[in-house]
């Protein structure tokens, strides 16, 4: 009885566990360097165009925060942008407060694409429909890789998210810019009192 008890006491503990986080797979972008190339668990969410597992190409030498690679996404002067998306392994809930991270930095060597850009994460019901925005960082330009933090509640399920490159608000033309992303946490359920 007491066994019995212990099983369903962990069973239930372990279910609760899964349920106060969504993993992010290949959340540091792990894969072969190469340009022009989404990595593995991601899928692209643009036209024409593909983010770079970096470092080692296009002039960017930067280290990786964690692992041995990371994700390079652009815009350019003809008013287009890189974006990647993934289906996550569970969705976001519906009016549940989530915590997320990730770590960014800006190359001044890329290729020309070298002005600082936005990051944009997106919830998204389908494969890569922006629905909600979830988090946002308006100027990357240092070097160095740091950590941002957000918190949102879904307004939806969203079974997808959606890491995109834009243009800082404010300028009235496209550029050519970078900014790089490593280490995405897993999506936590909110720490409130």
């Amino acid at each position: 009885m007491i066994l019995r008890f212990f099983a369903l006491t962990l069973f239930v503990f372990v279910a609760g566990l899964s349920q106060a986080q969504v993993r992010v797979e290949n959340a540091s972008f792990e894969g072969e360097a190469q340009d022009a190339t989404t990595p593995v668990r991601w899928h692209e969410c643009s036209d024409e165009t593909t983010p770079d597992i970096l470092p080692g190409f296009w002039g960017v030498t930067t280290e990786a925060a964690d692992g041995e690679t990371f994700m390079g996404l652009i815009t350019r002067d003809i008013g287009s942008w890189e974006a990647v998306g993934q289906r996550l392994p569970e969705p976001l809930v519906k009016d549940m407060c989530y915590e997320f991270s990730v770590e960014l930095a800006h190359s001044p060597t890329y290729a020309g694409y070298n002005l600082p850009v936005k990051l944009l994460i997106w919830g998204s019901r389908t494969r890569c429909d922006r629905k909600q925005l979830l988090g946002e960082v308006p100027y990357v330009d240092h070097p160095d890789w740091k950590k941002y933090k957000f918190e949102f509640t879904a307004d939806k399920d969203f079974p997808y998210i959606i890491i995109e490159a834009g243009y800082i608000d404010g300028l009235t033309f496209p550029y050519k810019g970078n900014i790089l992303i490593d280490n995405c946490s897993a999506f936590q359920l909110c720490k409130r009192a």
